[in-house]
C-alpha cells in the first residue's frame, strides 16, 4: 500500500501548489515567490544529494543542470505564479496535465520520437480541449476587456510553462541521463534558485509579505517542491517510470477541491468537460491510451 499512498501524496502535494503560490504571489509578486519557492527546495534537497554523495556529479554537470533548472523548475514557477494571480487554481492544474502531451510534442521534434496514428490523434484531441477551455470566458476566455487579454496571458503562460517542463524532459535525456535522479532535481532546483535571485532582488515587494504568505511559500518550497521531489524518485523505484509520469491526471482533481474548499472558486461542466478532453488526448498522445490506427483487420 504505500506506493499507493506515496502516489496520492504526490498528486495531493502537487495540486497544493497552486493554490500555495495564490497565497503567497498576492504579497510577493511572481518573480519574488518563484525564487523562494526554489530556493527553499534546493535547501531541502542538497542535504540529501550530499549523503548520498552526489555533490561531485552535480559540480561536474552544474551548467545543463542550470540548463534543466530553468526549464523544468525556473521558469515554469514564474509563468505558474503570474497565472494564478489572474485564472483560478484549478484552470492551471488543468492545463498542467497537458505537460505529458507537451512532452510527446517535444520529443518528436527534438529527439525524432516520432508518434504513431493513435499519439498524432492524442495531440489534436488534447490541444482541442485546451482550446474549448481558453474559449470559456469564466476560465479567462478571449474577450474585449483587459479582464480578458490577462486571463488569456494567463492561459498561455501555463501552457508555455507546460512546453518548458516538455523540453526540460527531453534535454534531461540527451545530457543528463547517466546522472542520478536526486542529483539533478538539488542541482537543478539549485541552480534555477541562483539565477532567479537578481531578477527577484529586483522586483522585491514594497512591504513585508504577511505571515501567512510566507506560510504559503515556505509550504510550495518545503511540501510541495522538496518532498515531492524525493516522493516522486520513491514511486520511480517502487512503480517505474511510466506510472510516475501518470501523476499530472490527478493533479487537478486536488487542486479543484482545493480551489472550491479554502479560495472559494467555482467549478463548471465546461471546466470538468475540458480537463477530461486534455486527459484524454494526453493520455492518447503519451501512448498511455492505443487506439488501433492505421492497423488493417
Amino acid at each position: 500500500m504505500r506506493p499507493l499512498f506515496d502516489y496520492l501524496l504526490l498528486a495531493a502535494l502537487w495540486g497544493a501548489s497552486f493554490m500555495f503560490m495564490q497565497l503567497a504571489v498576492g504579497d510577493f509578486g511572481p518573480l519574488p515567490t518563484a525564487a523562494v519557492r526554489l530556493g527553499v527546495a534546493a535547501l531541502c534537497l542538497l542535504p540529501l544529494a550530499a549523503l548520498r554523495g552526489h555533490m561531485g556529479v552535480i559540480r561536474r554537470h552544474a551548467w545543463p543542470l542550470v540548463v534543466v533548472g530553468l526549464l523544468s523548475s525556473g521558469l515554469p514557477a514564474v509563468l505558474y505564479s503570474f497565472a494564478v494571480m489572474h485564472i483560478p487554481t484549478g484552470i492551471s492544474a488543468i492545463l498542467n496535465a497537458t505537460t505529458p502531451m507537451f512532452g510527446a510534442l517535444v520529443a518528436w521534434a527534438w529527439v525524432k520520437d516520432r508518434p504513431n496514428a493513435s499519439r498524432t490523434l492524442g495531440l489534436l484531441i488534447g490541444f482541442a480541449g485546451v482550446a474549448l477551455l481558453a474559449g470559456d470566458r469564466h476560465g479567462g476566455g478571449p474577450a474585449a476587456s483587459s479582464d480578458g487579454l490577462i486571463q488569456v496571458a494567463a492561459i498561455l503562460a501555463c501552457l508555455v510553462a507546460c512546453l518548458c517542463y516538455g523540453a526540460a524532459a527531453s534535454f534531461t535525456k540527451v545530457y543528463l541521463s547517466e546522472v542520478p535522479p536526486l542529483a539533478t532535481a538539488a542541482g537543478s532546483q539549485m541552480g534555477a534558485a541562483l539565477v532567479l535571485v537578481l531578477p527577484a532582488l529586483t522586483h522585491l515587494p514594497p512591504r513585508m509579505p504577511s505571515a501567512s504568505a510566507w506560510g504559503a511559500a515556505l509550504a510550495v518550497g518545503v511540501l510541495c517542491t522538496g518532498l515531492a521531489y524525493v516522493l516522486y524518485f520513491r514511486i520511480i523505484q517502487s512503480l517505474g517510470p511510466a506510472r510516475a509520469l501518470t501523476v499530472p491526471y490527478v493533479i487537478p482533481v486536488f487542486a479543484l477541491v482545493y480551489g472550491i474548499v479554502f479560495l472559494g472558486e467555482t467549478l463548471t461542466l465546461r471546466m470538468v468537460g475540458c480537463g477530461l478532453v486534455i486527459a484524454l488526448g494526453t493520455a492518447m498522445a503519451t501512448g498511455l491510451l492505443r487506439l488501433p490506427l492505421g492497423r488493417r483487420g
